[in-house]
């Protein structure tokens, strides 16, 4: 249950409109269930916004199934992050309308209540096209938590031309997810350039000297552009996490 459902029910009860036994009855469902595999946190919307999200990877597609089946029941949506490919497809079997994201590895699956929109737009940046998938996860995440995403691909600092030429959607971003391998100085160039929020993301890609995303992660890490914060590697989601709890903070 989402904060603006518990405060509908409050306005409802306190015009008159709902008695306080009916209200209480909608409040009274159980915060966690159990399951034989995972137990299940149902008041995290109420707490954080948003519900419980599904880390795909190391489940089994009838794990994954059976948790979003679970919170889908209560009229909340539904997140899954790497998912693979079967659970994807049995997931679309038991959960009509949900929506697959390949290149993010995530699934998602609509509240019947839209999310309250977050205050601005964020800018999802990516220094190479091989950052796409992360870039991906932090959108799609994004997008479900109400979010509005403005797309900024392939703008390495190899031609930095290309990232002067969006200045604007970075500068009128409200906070900005700057994603990159290899060197990683993406993020100190865009931090130099905008006054909100920076969040960069190290990934993986990259030759052996980057050490899977370790040499990027300690570019960003020491950054000489002061106020960036740095997600871990290949996390899109923990940056868009992040992002939208900044955006949504007057909610």
């Amino acid at each position: 249950m989402r904060r603006e459902h518990v405060r509908d029910l409050l306005a409802r009860v306190a015009g008159g409109d709902l008695d306080v036994d009916a209200a209480l009855h909608a409040l009274s469902a159980e915060p966690v269930e159990s399951l034989d595999f995972a137990t299940i946190d149902h008041h995290r919307a109420l707490r954080q916004g948003f519900p419980e999200v599904i880390y795909g990877a190391g489940k089994t597609p009838e794990q994954i199934r059976d948790i979003a089946s679970r919170i889908a029941a209560r009229g909340e949506g539904v997140l899954v992050t790497r998912i693979e490919p079967g659970a994807a497809e049995m997931l679309a079997e038991s959960l009509p309308g949900v929506e697959l994201n390949a290149v993010a590895r995530t699934a998602h699956f609509r509240a019947a209540t839209p999310p309250p929109r977050g205050d601005g737009n964020v800018a999802v940046v990516t220094a190479g096209t091989s950052d796409i998938p992360v870039a991906e996860e932090a959108a799609v995440t994004l997008e479900a938590l109400g979010d509005c995403v403005v797309r900024v691909t392939d703008v390495g600092v190899a031609g930095i031309h290309r990232v002067l030429a969006r200045f604007h959607d970075l500068a009128s971003a409200a906070v900005v997810i700057v994603i990159a391998g290899m060197d990683g100085a993406l993020p100190s160039v865009i931090g130099g350039l905008v006054r909100g929020p920076v969040i960069a993301v190290p990934t993986s890609v990259g030759y052996g000297a980057s050490f899977q995303g370790i040499a990027p992660l300690l570019t960003m890490l020491n950054s000489c552009a002061a106020g960036i914060t740095v997600a871990n590697i290949d996390n899109g989601f923990g940056a868009a996490m992040a992002a939208s709890r900044i955006t949504h903070r007057k909610s």
